[in-house]
């Protein structure tokens, strides 16, 4: 198919029909791409290493056909297929086989976003223009404040939803019959790298935009640090009114004095210190705003205050750092900031995300399986300081040493756990060696969390903390974080007589394999 037939795909009702596309992965994601394609008209053919047999059983249904074994090598069904354009499930990475082939061949790839982006128009607002987009990556913070930001606006009276990576596929938005107002888009940096692979006439222009902050994540996927940070930087592509960046991280600085942008469109920043003119942060225990609002050089309008957010459980300091930014982007859409002060308090922080489980004879027993990597659990620690830590699982390339050596000399003891306990235990040995560290070697899923608890109650006193931060991945002995926290908590309810919770909630996932966010 020509560059000019693909260019002109770029709303709902272009001539999708006949067009030629293979969708790879068959979970969450790749089925909204298979299903909306369908609706479109298109030829599709969807591909996975495995695939959730619902959607596999659905995909007949309606009218598109599937492929499931290994794709490395490609398969000759793929080749045959000659598809005009390849949609990837965020799981599939520059280096696996099929994507090589795509490229190799010149076959253009795209991401679900991209499709998104070009069928925006579905629904339209009153006006007659689809709903604006605001982007949110970052290391970590990327889902609270994609919430928070979502919550923000909803108050504020828009209609606005959280979608992408947070589990709601875009397309699924895009489609909704009741239309939004803003659709509040969480980006992993899987799905920046293909946002940053979009070619022709109509590239994504976000309303606004923030990159949290970055440390090094997902190294096995991108291949390096610079290629992971590259990814990020595409959030900042074409924005229109807010480039939102993290005063405190300069490289989230360097890609907003970088990035290409629509003129006018202005850079955001936060941090918990004094802000200045054109950004938000924190006066004696006050958060506010000196960028929306027309006397910013001289005054600032009170947001929140440190204390009140405390009531909630909301004020650890990255918590606080996750309401600026998303306060920042709410803000750009004109949500006043009584309306953020009423959406904060109503808003609870997702489980295992520094979730206390329980308070136990003085012992505080905390669940932040959701920090999934050292950045994340810094921020823990930092949260927490001198607690018993529960520390591993699959570091997914990243060297742990720096966390050890800057926050780890501070914990009572470390337990060690998960497949790459080596380099966990022989960095405290390094940089902490004052610390007692304990290695749990369970074979099974279900002894895993029941020797932590053990070993942590026999070390934890009263007004200590035993904290959950494993800053690695989990599915080396866990389906999820989240199963890693719910068999933490019933691990020390069990022990401690209590009986276990009886949460089951799910994580998204899509690709080849399982990928915690990032």
């Amino acid at each position: 198919m020509s560059d000019s037939r693909l260019d002109a795909l770029t709303s709902w009702r272009a001539e999708w029909k006949g067009l030629r596309v293979a969708v790879l992965g068959l979970s969450v994601t790749g089925f909204s791409v298979a299903d909306t394609l369908a609706e479109l008209g298109a030829d599709v053919a969807v591909y996975s290493e495995s695939a959730d047999p619902e959607y596999e059983r659905l995909l007949p249904v309606i009218g598109v056909r599937s492929w499931v074994g290994a794709l490395s090598p490609v398969p000759g069904d793929l080749q045959a297929f000659t598809p005009d354009v390849v949609i990837a499930s965020p799981g599939f990475s520059p280096a696996h086989a099929v994507i090589m082939w795509a490229r190799d061949a010149g076959i253009p790839v795209w991401g679900d976003i991209e499709l998104a982006w070009r069928v925006r128009d579905k629904v339209v607002r009153s006006d007659g223009t689809p709903a604006d987009w605001v982007l949110i990556t970052g290391t970590n913070g990327k889902t609270t404040t994609t919430r928070l930001t979502a919550a923000m606006l909803v108050e504020g009276g828009l209609r606005a939803a959280p979608v992408g990576n947070i589990g709601t596929p875009v397309l699924d938005a895009v489609r909704d019959p009741a239309g939004f107002d803003v659709l509040v888009v969480e980006l992993s940096s899987h799905q920046l790298w293909y946002l940053g692979l979009q070619t022709g006439r109509d590239p994504l222009s976000p309303h606004a935009s923030v990159c949290l902050n970055l440390a090094d994540d997902h190294l096995e996927w991108h291949g390096s640090s610079a290629a992971y940070r590259d990814a990020k930087a595409h959030v900042y592509d074409n924005t229109r009114v807010a480039c939102v960046y993290n005063k405190s991280d300069a490289a989230t600085r360097e890609m907003v004095e970088d990035a290409e942008v629509v003129e006018g469109a202005r850079a955001i920043g936060f941090d918990l210190g004094v802000p200045g003119p054109s950004d938000l942060g924190v006066v004696d225990g006050i958060l506010v705003d000196r960028a929306f609002l027309e006397d910013r050089r001289t005054s600032a309008l009170e947001l929140t205050t440190v204390a009140d957010l405390a009531g909630q459980g909301l004020a650890a300091p990255h918590i606080v750092a996750n309401i600026l930014a998303a306060s920042a982007l709410a803000r750009s859409l004109d949500v006043t900031p009584a309306a953020i002060r009423d959406a904060l308090r109503g808003f609870r922080l997702d489980p295992h995300r520094i979730e206390v489980i329980e308070v136990i004879d003085g012992v505080t027993w905390v669940d932040d399986s959701k920090a999934t990597n050292p950045h994340a659990a810094a921020s823990s620690l930092a949260a927490y300081p001198g607690a018993v830590w529960v520390v591993g699982g699959v570091l997914k390339g990243v060297d742990i040493s720096d966390l050890v050596a800057a926050g780890g000399g501070t914990a009572k003891a470390a337990i060690v756990i998960g497949l790459d306990r080596a380099p966990v235990v022989s960095a405290f040995s390094r940089h902490a060696p004052a610390v007692p560290v304990f290695e749990v070697d369970a074979d099974e899923t279900e002894e895993v969390m029941a020797r932590v608890v053990e070993l942590a109650a026999g070390i934890a006193r009263d007004g200590d903390v035993v904290l959950l931060a494993p800053a690695a991945a989990s599915f080396d002995q866990f389906t999820s974080y989240a199963d890693r926290g719910r068999r933490f908590a019933a691990a020390v309810r069990e022990q401690m007589g209590r009986g276990a919770g009886d949460e089951h909630d799910a994580d998204p996932a899509d690709g080849p394999s399982h990928a915690d966010p990032g």
